[in-house]
This record gives structure tokens, sequence and C-alpha cells, in this order.
């Protein structure tokens, strides 16, 4: 595991669009995945200038797993759908954020999103947070779940092109 870099960015444009076609299946539809990709998932290159995202590599330098954390406003969403301005969170009364956890399929369901989660919450609870807070989409929910998070609320989120994205936003006590 290591901190992301821009250098990372277009390795992680592709994990991020393997992991949600093909771990996305059977919870979204074609035309969701589609959108999502298209709107909402991508990198976020703020997280990586921020020194709160990370990646880890295979023996070969090729991304198994990506995910990260945030002490700023901005709940979900790669660059494509943030504007500019993403202001900081208050360590004191609000939660930190855990964003932009991407598993490659090949190498799901084994323990690669609990230890980013782990490094995560240790550097949150270093810079001051008590909580977090997600924005989970289905097939991330159970990951969360077993992280110990509840559920705050469903929501559907419409996308810019009509295509509605149900997603559940989650919080656990750090």
């Amino acid at each position: 595991m290591r901190l992301a870099t821009d250098a990372d960015v277009p390795a992680l444009q592709q994990l991020i669009e393997r992991s949600v076609r093909a771990l996305s299946k059977g919870f979204y539809s074609a035309a969701q995945i589609d959108s999502a990709l298209r709107h909402v998932f991508g990198a976020d290159t703020m997280l990586i200038a921020d020194r709160t995202y990370y990646v880890i590599a295979a023996a070969d330098g090729s991304l198994m797993a990506a995910g990260g954390w945030s002490r700023r406003a901005t709940l979900y969403g790669g660059d494509q759908m943030k504007g500019t301005a993403d202001p900081l969170l208050d360590p004191a009364t609000q939660p930190a954020r855990i964003r932009a956890f991407f598993v490659h399929p090949a190498w799901a369901r084994r323990g690669l999103a609990r230890q980013l989660f782990e490094r995560c919450a240790r550097d949150a609870r270093a810079a001051g947070f008590g909580s977090f807070e997600l924005m989970a989409t289905l097939p991330g929910e159970p990951l969360y779940r077993a992280l110990g998070f509840t559920e705050l609320a469903r929501l559907t989120t419409t996308l810019p092109d009509g295509v509605d994205l149900p997603v559940v936003r989650m919080g656990r006590p750090l």
C-alpha cells in the first residue's frame, strides 16, 4: 500500500472502470453502470493532492485496489462531477469521508478494501476526526456493513442523463 500520485490517474481510471463494470452486475443495470461511469465514478485528484488516497499494487505494478478518506465536504464522485469548491470539514463537529474505494475484480473479496479502510481510519483519527460518513453503491453496501457502518438514508440520485442511481448514505464512529 502506498499513497496515490498524479502519475497513477490513468491506471486508476482503468481500475475504476473494471471494478464498476464487473462488481456492479446484479446490482445495477447496464444503463446505470454506463451512466455512473460517465457522470460519477472517476479519479478525484483532490484526494491525491491531499495525500489521503491510497493504492495497493501487485508485484508487476498493476493496481489491485484503491481507496481513501477525506477531510473535505464532498461525499462522493470523481473530478467530473465536482466543482472547484470543496471546503474542509471541522473534525470537532463533522465526520470525515470514506471515498472512492475500488477493487479490481480479480482481487475482490481478499481483504484489500479492509486494509485500505484500516489505514484511512488510523489517519482520520490522527487528524482529529471521531466518525466517518460515506455514500455507498449497492455493491459496496455489504462491505461497509461488515466494516461497522450503518445506514443513514437510502437515496436515489438522478444523473445528468436522467438515469436514476440508488445509493446508501452510511456512517460509523471511529
